[in-house]
């Protein structure tokens, strides 16, 4: 279930800092499990308003200044009290600057600004730390031709069958690990002594991850969210993740994809998670991202997707009504 029950309105707006000095790094007492690892243990949110790439608003601005805080600050709260459409993602930094708030889906109607949790500023003007530029890298040619091609096989062919639908459409997978801010967007991660079990809101998917010596799967064996392995490096949990399967991904030679995650707490209720993905099918080069994870009281909640999946049904049964109203007027 989405987190209908969030409590909008003016929001709170917390502003973090995204740099965190070594001193004030070092000086952080990190809490430690029974097993004596770093406790990552608990409920944290990505509700982040950086921008996965920097705006060019932005120029070569690494970092919000005050003034650029207080901006944000104001238009945020103005956006979050009007509770009008939805904002998803970067719909919210695409609002603030351009003094309205434009529907995501205005074809079908939108959600309302109670479906999302109140956002959060954070310093960094971009999620992506390299290229230093805060831009993803050169897609390949063959990602762009498999893009234009996908484009064009569901503008002909919108829903012969289910499997003309985006894989979070049909229930089957939201990627992992969903990065998406702002909707859904909350993980709990879970230890014990051998393993770390990462829960993602979205779509309830429950990442096991060993941190003992255990070589990865049978390069044959392929998986919707891969197949990760972690260890320990000081107070940093690292995560490697390979074997995805081709099916998980719309780009081409997803199965030579290799992520590489690092989780470190750096407060009480920061933690700070960067992702490398080295993804040679889709793009020219590595990239890596960071984001603040925040603490939270909040519970996560179920997302009962196929629960009552009417959605599918009635895309595929209006199409049929198209199909069918085409023939009509083709024969007349």
């Amino acid at each position: 279930m989405d987190k209908l029950f969030k409590k909008l309105g003016a929001a709170t707006v917390a502003v973090l800092m995204s740099q965190v000095s070594a001193q004030n790094v070092g000086d952080y007492e990190v809490p430690r499990t029974v097993d004596g690892h770093p406790d990552l243990q608990g409920v944290w949110e990505n509700n982040t308003i950086t921008p996965v790439e920097r705006p060019d608003v932005f120029g070569d601005k690494e970092y919000l200044t005050d003034e650029d805080v207080e901006f944000l600050t104001s238009r945020l709260n103005q956006i979050e009290s009007a509770g009008e459409d939805a904002l998803f993602g970067e719909g919210v930094l695409q609002a603030i600057f351009a003094g309205e708030i434009t529907s995501y889906d205005p074809t079908t109607g939108n959600y309302d600004s109670q479906w999302m949790a109140p956002r959060t500023i954070h310093r960094r003007t971009s999620q992506i730390t390299d290229p230093p530029s805060g831009k993803f890298p050169a897609r390949t040619e063959a990602a762009i031709a498999a893009s234009r091609d996908l484009a064009e096989h569901r503008r002909l062919h919108p829903a012969d069958t289910w499997e003309d639908r985006p894989l979070g459409e049909r229930c089957l997978s939201f990627g992992a690990p969903r990065l998406g801010a702002g909707y859904n967007s909350y993980w709990q991660i879970v230890q014990s002594k051998e393993t770390v079990a990462i829960i993602q809101e979205m779509a309830h998917d429950v990442r096991i991850i060993p941190i003992v010596a255990k070589p990865h799967l049978d390069s044959s064996v392929k998986l919707w969210h891969g197949d990760s392995r972690g260890w320990w490096e000081g107070n940093t949990l690292v995560i490697e993740t390979t074997n995805y399967s081709e099916a998980s991904s719309t780009s081409p030679r997803t199965i030579e994809k290799v992520n590489i995650e690092r989780l470190t707490r750096i407060g009480d209720t920061a933690l700070q998670y960067q992702f490398t993905s080295n993804d040679p099918g889709n793009y020219t080069a590595p990239y890596t991202r960071e984001i603040i994870f925040d603490g939270t009281p909040d519970k996560i909640y179920e997302y009962a997707c196929h629960e009552g999946n009417y959605g599918m049904t009635n895309i595929l049964s209006g199409h049929r009504t198209e199909e069918r109203l085409a023939a009509e007027n083709s024969n007349r």
